[in-house]
């Protein structure tokens, strides 16, 4: 197997997890995945309030 990147990768990955990781500053990786399913929740209330009203 190559150790080549996958021709799907584009490049921005990695700029958008550095700041990401300095948002994160000290908490554990696997606590961070709270926070990021608290934000994923409150935007699918936002869309569904919003299609509603």
């Amino acid at each position: 197997m190559s150790n080549q990147i996958d021709s799907t990768n584009i490049g921005f990955e990695k700029e958008i997890f550095v700041p990401a990781d300095k948002l994160r500053g000290n908490i554990d990786a696997a606590e961070y995945k709270n926070v990021v399913l608290g934000l994923i929740f409150l935007k699918y209330i936002s869309d569904s309030f919003e299609e509603k009203y």
